[in-house]
């Protein structure tokens, strides 16, 4: 089973093709946000690269947010574009929980923490059960004062990633002694790591319409919050 996954979450633009057997191959821009100049040509590079043609794809899989408005649009608006035309199926997965799955089978809990702007993540819980990612809080958008509360109710370690430490780091590490950051390079979304979550949930069968998968925002944005 091949599987394409892309995410635009972020101001990292990735694709990757995954299968039961291997990653064949997976493509990361990060450098600046153009995902609509950049993204089917990295597609195309990736598909010739691994020897296979579009219609080779059993899957499609994306990340369908919290993230980039923007960068979620175009994402999702691409993966339906190919499931509609090959009559695939599609699988949307979480940006937080595909963060999550750059640090698998780690001992304690994944904070993954993207900054939300305004004083806010958007952020969720997780733990690794026998190789399996569970989740221990929904994926939310959160002052960040009331996420080291949360935080709190958690024993042993709590592992940080994602683009908000930059921001957030210092007062996450302050509020919550336990914590620990991971290195810098797994802190980007990857598509392999959210291509693993739509290979696990096909295996499964939990297979969607194009038509039943949209991007997921949380929250409105700002213009749509202050529109009168």
């Amino acid at each position: 089973m091949n599987i394409l996954t892309i995410d635009t979450s972020s101001i990292v633009a990735s694709a990757a093709i995954l299968n039961e057997e291997k990653l064949v191959g997976e493509v990361i821009i990060n450098h600046q946000k153009k995902h609509s100049e950049k993204l089917m040509v990295a597609i195309d590079h990736l598909l010739s690269d691994g020897g296979l043609s579009i219609k080779d794809i059993d899957v499609f899989g994306v990340v369908a947010g919290p993230g980039s408005f923007t960068g979620l649009r175009i994402g999702m608006a691409t993966i339906k574009g190919f499931a509609q035309a090959l009559n695939k199926p599609a699988i949307a997965v979480s940006t937080l929980e595909s963060l999550a799955m750059n640090i698998p089978c780690c001992a304690g809990m994944i904070c993954p923490v993207l900054d939300a702007q305004r004083n806010q993540t958007y952020t969720g819980i997780f733990h690794f059960d026998h190789g399996h990612l569970v989740r221990d809080m929904p994926d939310a958008v959160m002052e960040i004062d009331d996420l080291i509360k949360e935080l709190q109710n958690y024993s042993g370690d709590i592992y940080f990633l994602g683009d908000g430490l930059p921001r957030f780091k210092e007062v996450l590490l302050e509020g919550c002694p336990n914590g620990k950051v991971v290195p810098n390079y797994l802190n980007m979304n990857r598509a392999s790591s959210a291509a693993a979550l739509v290979l696990e949930r096909a295996l499964k069968g939990e297979l969607s319409h194009y038509r039943d998968i949209e991007p997921v925002y949380i929250r409105p944005s700002y213009a749509e919050e202050h529109h009168k």
